[in-house]
């Protein structure tokens, strides 16, 4: 295991106590400075950085522009490293009491926060709003499949993503390859990526497997499932990960590697993932889209995008963080951080948010403003993932998540690096799983 497996492996299990001692759902503390006597309010907001570009600043801009414009209210934007160690400081922060008032997290993490009571559910915030019901009614299904659950919704969509499929056109040219006709099925990915691979130079492809491991595995795994299937019960008490077609998903990402050799053997990293493509290390890579701007503002090459290469269906799930408001602030504070909420996903604002990071708007009026008409229209790359959410599904969400989906992502490695075959490592996960999900699916 990775010094990184070992490191969220330790997590998940810590969560897993956790999450059983404070099934009461208590309520917790949290970080909010008490209101000064002029009503002035002070907002923490947790935020992740998950992909490569310049998203720091962005947040930073859209704070001080809000700051500016409510002049009663500071959010002041706490940076949380990744989406794991966000998870860690949310966790953190449960044991001590203290959380801050509002985050984005994975939209996945939705079970796991509930049972730590860490979060709120916002539905009486929806209702008191005149067009709420109309607001969240606008945001893309599949996108709203891990914000809601038993009838409430626990977070707003706001960095979402898919997986998406970038390639070199300029390479595709060069190995004699159509540019503007990408691999569609996982035959034609792996002709395509043997015809692009130089050894010693280039490779064909690269699937990521550290830090979204799973994901990336889930995106296959749906890809060869059946329809409306997926490795996990819509309510999040069980797993389904040792069946036969997940395993011949597995079996495929291990040979684009072991067999076909058109991949790099053993794990390759999420983060640099993306550098590798830009530097024409790979000519195909799998990555979210919220790494498209970065991609856009770096690559010295033509490139496209594309739906994933299809298995028996196309598939991906979705991805990304959601807003969540932490349990346990005052009324004042939860009043504040729905404002915070509503205006940073207002159409105008999620078109921009996309445009300026890759991510997806993830609701329909955004990709009616003008802004994203005109920058769609001189970069259509930008369309692909809200096309293919026509085929996307609900991510890897269970109750003790981290234990469940940390099983996942060890087999994947397992299997990648060549520790186990697909059959033993998928049969190893499933039993963890099933034991990390034993409270809950009684």
């Amino acid at each position: 295991m990775t010094r990184k497996g070992k490191l969220l492996a330790g997590v998940a299990a810590a969560m897993s106590l956790l999450t059983m001692a404070s099934a009461c759902g208590s309520t917790q503390g949290n970080t909010a400075k008490a209101d000064d006597a002029n009503g002035h309010v002070e907002l923490t907001w947790y935020y992740p950085v998950n992909v490569g570009g310049e998203i720091t600043k962005t947040i930073e801009g859209l704070t001080a522009q809000y700051n500016k414009e409510h002049p009663n209210v500071t959010i002041k934007p706490v940076y949380t490293g990744d989406y794991d160690e966000t998870r860690t400081k949310v966790q953190a922060g449960v044991r001590a009491k203290k959380l801050p008032d509002l985050g984005v997290s994975l939209s996945s993490e939705l079970y796991t926060y509930r049972d730590m009571g860490a979060i709120q559910p916002l539905d009486d915030l929806i209702d008191a709003d005149s067009d709420g019901k109309q607001y969240l009614v606008d945001f893309y299904p599949a996108y709203l499949a891990n914000s809601q659950a038993d009838g409430k919704t626990w977070s707003i969509p706001f960095q979402r993503s898919t997986v998406v499929l970038y390639y070199n056109k300029d390479l595709f040219k060069k190995a004699g390859l159509d540019p503007d006709k990408p691999p569609t099925t996982w035959d034609e990915l792996r002709d395509d990526a043997k015809k692009l691979t130089v050894p010693g130079q280039q490779w064909g492809v690269e699937l990521p497997s550290t830090v979204s491991t799973y994901w990336i595995y889930q995106a296959l795994a749906l890809q060869n499932a059946g329809k409306g299937r997926n490795i996990m019960s819509n309510d999040g008490k069980k797993a389904y990960f040792d069946t036969t077609s997940n395993v011949e998903a597995l079996q495929f990402m291990s040979d684009l590697s072991r067999k076909d050799k058109v991949m790099p053997t053993g794990t390759i990293d999420w983060k640099t993932s993306p550098t590798d493509f830009i530097n024409g290390k790979t000519a195909m890579l799998y990555q979210t889209t919220g790494n498209l701007t970065n991609i856009k503002n770096n690559a010295k090459f033509d490139f496209g995008v594309a739906f994933l290469p299809a298995g028996k269906q196309y598939a991906t799930p979705t991805g990304g963080g959601n807003l969540y408001v932490f349990k346990g602030i005052p009324d004042s504070h939860k009043q504040a951080a729905w404002k915070f909420i509503r205006w940073l996903t207002t159409p105008e604002r999620a078109a921009q948010w996309s445009i300026d990071t890759g991510y997806v708007a993830p609701s329909k009026k955004a990709y009616e403003t003008d802004a994203m008409k005109k920058y769609i229209a001189g970069f259509p790359q930008a369309a692909v993932a809200r096309d293919q959410l026509k085929y996307a599904t609900k991510e890897l969400s269970t109750h003790n998540n981290g234990k469940v989906m940390q099983a996942l992502n060890d087999a994947v490695q397992a299997t990648v690096i060549g520790d186990k075959t697909p059959a033993q490592a998928l049969k190893d996960a499933q039993q963890q799983a099933d034991e990390a999900l034993a409270p809950y699916s009684k």
